[in-house]
């Protein structure tokens, strides 16, 4: 699996970060803020309640991005998985990456069905900064 990680963390460029957040306290706050200091990534923010995060603009949905996602990188409840895995589908993404402690098996198998790679219960942060340290 990890060799699977490592090779979709080198190929991606493009990151949406769907449940973004200006809570500094909140995970994803401190993973996009890792992102876009320690990786070549272009970030994309997604939350439809706010229009900007820290001034950087925020997008209402996936299909609202000015380019298609390779990975879309998920801080969601489980209830709202399979949306965005639809909307995933739909955009064209190539990774749906559910962040830690978020898995859903059917929502995995549709992913792979539909072409995509989907990775579970794992951190974007966690995963990138591991890769750094071994490449």
């Amino acid at each position: 699996m990890s060799t699977d990680i490592d090779r979709i963390l080198r190929e991606t460029r493009t990151v949406a970060i769907v449940g973004a957040s200006a809570n500094r306290a909140r995970a994803v706050y401190s993973v996009w803020r890792y992102l876009e200091s320690a990786s070549d990534y272009a970030c994309y923010l997604v939350n439809p309640t706010v229009s900007d995060i820290d001034g950087t603009p925020t997008y209402p949905d996936l299909a609202a991005l000015p380019v298609v996602p390779d990975l879309v990188d998920v801080f969601r409840r489980h209830e709202h998985l399979p949306a965005v895995l639809d909307d995933a589908i739909k955009v064209g993404a190539k990774t749906l990456w559910l962040q830690s402690g978020l898995a859903d098996e059917q929502v995995a198998r549709d992913g792979e069905a539909a072409g995509l790679q989907v990775v579970m219960d794992r951190c974007l942060k966690v995963e990138h900064a591991r890769l750094l340290s071994v490449s």
